[in-house]
């Protein structure tokens, strides 16, 4: 057992939030498939907490879990590779803001899920993962496929268990759902020991409860509220921070009607994407390594930041010493690990992001004086546009494709993308309007996340949301083998792969900071994507002009199934505006030159 799941309650101890069992099996539904072992345990707790889909792949050791998913409504989306079935679920956990079901087998099957289970850990996002494992009397023999999954997944889980009976099995995974969407959300596991899922039991899970003493806070210190609001009434020049928590708390429109009702322009964080219109006169934007320089000079200059629902990672702060010099600093979160942690807060606030920007509003007389930091902000709108050039005879521009399909799509379009230089264009050049609409790698900047991520996004978004892809030729190259999936499933998901033979970001910063040595960058040796696609059962498309840019767009866009399009774009294409690691955020480059 592992050391966190030694440290906190879990369903092999009594808990005070636990149903009696016989109160809990007059609330199943009496034509479900009865609780007889340890692994109709399991999905009786999935199908109480809702759960319609999970992804995974097959294996021994959790050969019993899936027996029993066989008599569910669950429908099981079987993956190529276990990583894309964590990034799938986190994705999927992402869009239908639930938390994503992944399940694997032991040994390699538990491990090939820890890139997914550490990249939805750093962007805290709500995944459960269910793993199998050998039987418990084997557990330290080194047996066949035997790892130690608690033990390597704790330092990457918000929690983790090793199941210890089939009676307290059901509740334990209850325990792990809803954990996992609880306060801030992040990723749990559940380790099951092949013979606890084949044991005896006919204890029927309630639903999912939390452990005892572990809710977490919603209404923030009334005293720092009143301080963090008479900040912001006397600032001159402040500034909306809102980041990925924000969306988490669902908390968007009460952040848009804080905005407006005080005239405080919005910057938001590269996760916080979507939770303020970009076609909004207030939005700079988002702000960091690659944001706006609109957004960055007014982090720069602000002189009350507003900081909601984020963690001040450094590709947001740049320099720690450096950002936001002038500002005194309101953090909002409900993570108190998270105050203090990066950027000093002068005035903390502990709690639900909607619940505490409601408290703000109560607590404030009076909106700031900020008509002329407005003014102030439209005019670096003005000097620092998002603009590029053309050369109809030269390599295609990737924001030029971004931008076709943005104008092609509706704004609730979900896009996902890969880690890499694609990213940076489609966060950059789409005009996001809805929250829960950009998915993406962004703590653990994880290459291969787009494709699953894509797949996970299409069984959550509703049946009239586009999903669409940006991916690069290395990142799409990383997952490729999930494009069976949504082959076989015959998911409607457009891929457009913006392929310049790099590793594109690496490539950049080679240029920059390594004199152009491209050692292992170079990716010159990629297959055709466009047949490759084919050859999957794919519809494909290679396009090398501008003038078939418009056409394929819309013909993958109307093509019933899932579709790839190989964009072959300027291999010198850079991404800008760029803030050098540590540098101040004011400080942006908008060429090579000025880095």
């Amino acid at each position: 057992m592992s050391e966190t799941a030694k440290s906190h309650p879990d369903a092999d101890e009594e808990s005070t939030t636990e149903k009696p069992p016989a109160e809990a099996a007059s609330e199943a539904d009496d034509n479900a498939t009865p609780v007889t072992d340890g692994s109709t345990a399991i999905v009786r707790a999935l199908e109480n907490g809702g759960v319609e889909h999970a992804f995974g792949v097959q294996g021994g050791a959790i050969m019993p879990v899936y027996d029993a998913l066989w008599d569910s409504d669950i429908e099981h989306i079987t993956m190529a590779h276990e990583q894309g079935a964590a990034h799938a679920a986190d994705a999927y956990g992402v869009v239908a803001n639930e938390p994503g079901i992944a399940l694997a087998t032991s040994g390699p099957g538990a491990t090939n899920l820890v890139t997914g289970i550490a990249d939805a850990n750093m962007d805290s996002d709500a995944m459960v993962a269910l793993t199998g494992q050998v039987p418990s009397d084997m557990v330290g023999s080194d047996a066949f496929q035997e790892t130690d999954t608690t033990g390597v997944t704790m330092p990457i889980t918000k929690h983790n268990w090793f199941a210890a009976s089939a009676d307290s099995i059901g509740d334990t995974v209850g325990e792990a759902f809803a954990l996992a969407e609880s306060g801030r959300p992040g990723p749990t596991l559940v380790d099951l020991p092949k013979d606890v899922s084949f044991e005896e039991t006919d204890v029927e899970p309630g639903e999912p409860a939390l452990p005892a003493g572990s809710e977490p806070p919603t209404t923030a210190d009334q005293e720092s509220v009143a301080a963090a609001a008479s900040t912001i009434e006397r600032a001159e020049k402040p500034l909306l921070l809102l980041g990925g928590g924000v969306i988490k708390a669902e908390a968007t429109d009460t952040a848009r009607e804080f905005a407006r009702e005080h005239g405080i322009p919005v910057v938001t964080t590269m996760p916080g994407i979507g939770t303020y219109p970009e076609d909004d006169e207030l939005c700079l934007s988002w702000a960091g390594m690659h944001g706006t320089g609109y957004a960055n000079m007014a982090i720069t200059h602000t002189d009350c930041l507003i900081g909601v629902g984020t963690r001040f990672d450094d590709r947001l702060t740049g320099g720690i010493d450096t950002f936001a010099p002038e500002a005194e600093v309101v953090h909002i979160d409900i993570d108190p690990a998270e105050i203090s942690k990066n950027i000093h807060a002068d005035y903390p606030c502990i709690g639900d992001a909607g619940t505490v920007l409601d408290q703000l509003t109560e607590a404030m007389d009076r909106e700031p004086d900020a008509r002329e930091w407005r003014e102030q902000c439209q005019t670096w709108k003005d000097e620092y546009p998002m603009d590029y050039s053309i050369d109809k005879d030269a390599p295609l521009r990737p924001e030029f494709v971004v931008e076709a399909f943005d104008e092609a799509t509706d704004d609730n379009t979900i896009v996902t993308s890969g880690v890499g230089q694609h990213q940076m264009w489609a966060s950059q050049y789409w005009e996001f309007t809805e929250p829960r609409t950009w998915v993406s790698s962004h703590g653990l900047g994880t290459m291969g996340y787009g494709l699953p991520s894509a797949i996970g996004a299409r069984f959550a978004a509703d049946d009239d949301q586009g999903v669409v892809c940006f991916d690069g030729d290395g990142s799409f190259l990383m997952t490729i083998q999930e494009l069976s999936v949504a082959v076989r499933e015959n998911l409607d998901i457009t891929v457009a792969v913006l392929n310049n033979e790099y590793v594109g970001m690496v490539r950049q910063w080679q240029d920059a900071f390594f004199e152009g040595r491209h050692m292992a960058s170079e990716y010159n040796w990629m297959p055709e994507f466009d047949k490759l696609a084919e050859a999957f059962g794919a519809k494909g498309w290679r396009v090398n002009d501008y003038d078939e840019v418009a056409d394929s767009v819309e013909a993958a866009l109307e093509y019933d199934g899932p579709s790839v399009i190989d964009f072959h774009i300027d291999p010198d294409a850079n991404v800008y505006p760029m803030v050098a690691s540590g540098a101040p955020n004011g400080k942006f480059a908008l060429s090579e030159e000025q880095l």
